[in-house]
């Protein structure tokens, strides 16, 4: 047998060609508001949404009403800008149910329509449960984005899913200015989750760009008062991760300048986590901008801390943090000195903010709970908390003003992931997304839970929203989420724009393995038990198949006598921040090589070396 050979399109282009046959239906029809044209799913991401077409013979506002089970109190409805020709985003859509749509011409004439949804969840049921009420969310709802094998979703006041994502788009999900949604793409670069770059869509699932970087994309993203982006990436030519800062330009997806954190900080001497390794020695997982500073907090795990740099220079301003096992030239210069009382450093924190006052805050893990391995706190001990601390940088000092979840103790600690929210004083969410415990569904993870997933771990994810020390809501579902958001489905302005997304920026040239390996050219296919798979696209090409712990395996890409050499990992390694563990096989023996398109030229034979032994797979892809 062959190796298997698959081409998959941008996905831009597979929506913008279903985007083109709708409106082609559409203007060859007579579609009206008693009539409309409906397609459900139209871009294929978000199986709770539709696209409704129809003509008015006047300018006419419409409003767009996806009635709540329970009278209106579930309501999600949006009024759009007057027009003639009408092509409106339907979200908000119930799973496993006859959606009732109310489409309503300002003061006008109301039409309702059915749409019926499939069960997004075959059968299970992820919510455990959800306490608050219609009057404090509102038409809002809870996004979560995952952390293992779930996909986002976001659930209404009841509990409902109102959103779901057929896609894994990871890590962080924002709002923007412009009312689209930033996150995450789901096209991996290197495991275990260095995406792309960064998608911003519309919530009815259309993207309107990609933005690729060179070293990918990891955790967060951040858009600027002047709308360019910071996002956390990686030099994936480095023997280091997750100690890049880069700014992407909106408008074209280029690289404006990189921050390099090994250049601010003393890599090999900062102050180490449990967690810290030689090659994730910070482990970024937040960016923020404060414009009251000119600079950016940016959170790093494996450090224990937090630290502030000037955005025009990238100088070091100050660090949160325990100092233990700092060099004292950086304590004296760049910590600062608790005053108060009931005060505690966080560990392995995720998710920094800085408050309009000032103020910094975070989730704080509290993942070991020390910096002192004699000190480690087991899980069962342990807690994690939101945590605001007020500082004043000119007498270096440090106040902790506001915590919550210590009290609550193992039943709500997280030794990965996790986020808070600011939303005005005293009103915050804190998300503590990555809580487990073993078969027992009593004694917590002693580790990452999805590590235990295999031994029939249960994973829960808890999102609470305190308002003046007041639970307003808690949300517990099953599965570890990365973080939570608040927001609306629909914001102001028109919510779809129609023609072809754009791909920007660059995928950059794929790290290669520069030892030639002597090897028999044995002229033969790689056998049917490697299970071989290549996945071609536009801008790169995957090579998945299965090989056993140990193996020395290269995977070759020929043309002529030019060869670029790719090493596959058959080793298994522990890792100490499996932030997302979505793209991890648990069939170790399986692995997964991405090859960026770039820096390569014509059409090229795939050729794979297991130990002292080359195959043919008999593919070419063409670059």
């Amino acid at each position: 047998m062959a190796v298997k050979y698959t081409y998959q399109k941008y996905l831009i282009d597979q929506q913008y060609e279903a985007e083109e046959a709708m409106l082609k239906e559409f203007r060859e029809g007579n579609y009206t508001l008693e009539n409309p044209l409906v397609k459900y799913n139209l871009y294929m991401i978000n199986p709770l949404s539709a696209v409704v077409c129809f003509r008015t013979e006047e300018e006419v506002a419409v409003t767009v009403r996806v009635l709540g089970k329970k009278g209106h109190q579930g309501d999600i409805y949006h009024t759009f800008p007057k027009a003639k020709e009408h092509v409106l985003p339907v979200v908000g859509l119930y799973s496993n149910y006859e959606n009732k749509v109310e489409l309503e011409e300002y003061r006008g004439h109301k039409h309702t329509i059915t749409i019926t949804t499939p069960d997004v969840f075959d059968g299970a049921d992820p919510i455990i449960s959800m306490h608050t009420t219609p009057e404090y969310l509102q038409d809002n709802v809870i996004m979560v984005s995952p952390a293992g094998e779930d996909l986002t979703v976001a659930y209404d006041y009841n509990g409902d899913a109102r959103f779901h994502m057929t896609i894994p788009c990871v890590f962080d999900v924002k709002r923007a200015k412009n009312g689209n949604l930033l996150m995450g793409t789901n096209r991996i670069l290197r495991l275990p989750y260095y995406m792309s770059g960064v998608y911003e869509m519309s919530p009815v699932g259309k993207i309107y760009k990609e933005y690729r970087l060179p070293g990918g994309y990891h955790h967060d993203e951040f858009e600027l008062p002047d709308g360019n982006l910071l996002v956390l990436t990686d030099d994936l030519q480095s023997d280091t991760v997750e100690d890049k800062l880069a700014l992407v330009d909106r408008k074209t997806g280029k690289v404006l300048r990189t921050y390099d954190y090994r250049k601010i900080l003393p890599e090999k001497e900062a102050g180490r986590s449990g967690s810290w390794t030689d090659e994730d020695w910070f482990h970024n997982n937040a960016c923020w901008y404060d414009p009251n500073t000119n600079s950016v907090t940016l959170s790093g795990r494996h450090v224990d801390a937090m630290i502030n740099i000037d955005f025009d220079s990238g100088e070091l301003n100050w660090i949160i943090g325990d100092p233990h096992g700092w060099p004292e030239d950086f304590v004296k210069k760049y910590f600062f000195t608790p005053v108060g009382t009931n005060f505690g450093w966080q560990y392995e924190q995720h998710a920094c903010v800085i408050t309009p006052n000032g103020d910094v805050m975070c989730f704080d893990n509290h993942h070991y709970g020390s910096k002192d391995p004699e000190k480690f706190l087991p899980a069962k001990d342990n807690y994690s908390r939101g945590v605001r601390y007020h500082i004043n940088t000119k007498d270096m000092t440090i106040e902790q003003v506001w915590e919550y979840g210590k009290d609550r103790g193992a039943e709500f600690f997280s030794p990965y992931i996790c986020n808070v929210e600011y939303y005005n004083e005293g009103h915050y969410l804190v998300h503590s997304g990555g809580i487990g415990y073993m078969p027992d569904n009593v004694t917590p993870c002693e580790g990452l839970p999805p590590a235990f997933r295999n031994e029939g771990a249960h994973l829960y994810a808890t999102t609470v929203e305190i308002d003046n020390d007041v639970k307003k809501l808690e949300l517990k579902v099953h599965g570890n989420f990365y973080r939570a958001e608040k927001l609306k489905l629909y914001s102001d302005g028109i919510n779809l724009e129609l023609g072809r997304g754009e791909e920007l920026g660059e995928m950059g040239v794929t790290k290669e393995f520069d030892i030639e390996v002597p090897a028999e050219k044995t002229g033969e296919i790689l056998p049917d038990m490697h299970e071989a798979e290549v996945v071609e696209e536009p801008d790169r090409f995957t090579f998945n198949a299965t090989f056993e712990k140990g193996q020395m395996v290269q995977l070759l890409v020929c043309q002529g006598e030019e060869i670029h050499r790719y090493f596959i990992s058959t080793t298994a390694r522990q890792l100490k921040a499996m932030c997302v563990a979505t793209f991890m096989s648990p069939d170790a023996r399986q692995t997964r090589t991405f090859i960026n398109k770039e820096g390569l030229k014509g059409t090229y034979d795939l050729r794979v070396i297991i130990d002292d032994k080359e195959y043919e797979t008999g593919i070419q892809v063409t670059c």
